[in-house]
């Protein structure tokens, strides 16, 4: 968990995420399409999506419908004021799907970095 605001939470979020080679290519804000879409009031609720070009290039190499599975989503969501939550998909798990051995350890390499950015944030929360 991280303690503060919102806004300042997700920027530590993406500041993290470039230390390990990912930029975010798309961001959905719920809490805004809720509203827009169908009225609704949400909490802060973001889901980022990243990529790490290198190693999205060796995966699309390997596997090319990997792009189904791409890119990376990390939620980044206010569980209660001051109290932001940042979770990341486990691309390993993700992959089993997929019958390639070469691609279950570009997944690790994934995870690695993945974790790297949850654990620098001061959390150890990745599903």
């Amino acid at each position: 968990m991280l303690n503060g605001e919102f806004a300042e939470a997700s920027a530590r979020v993406e500041a993290a995420l470039k230390q390990e080679g990912f930029g975010v290519i798309s961001r959905i804000d719920i809490r805004e399409t809720l509203k827009a879409k169908i009225g609704v009031d949400f909490r802060p609720y973001l889901i980022l999506g990243a990529c790490n070009p290198n190693l999205a290039h060796e995966a699309l190499q390997l596997e090319d419908k990997i792009g189904t599975m791409l890119p990376c989503n990390l939620v980044v969501q206010q569980l209660s004021p001051g109290v932001i939550e940042v979770a990341a998909i486990d691309p390993v798990a993700s992959m089993q799907a997929i019958a390639n051995p070469a691609l279950q350890q570009a997944a690790q390499e994934v995870r690695r970095r993945l974790a790297s950015v949850i654990e620098s944030l001061g959390q150890s929360r990745a599903t």
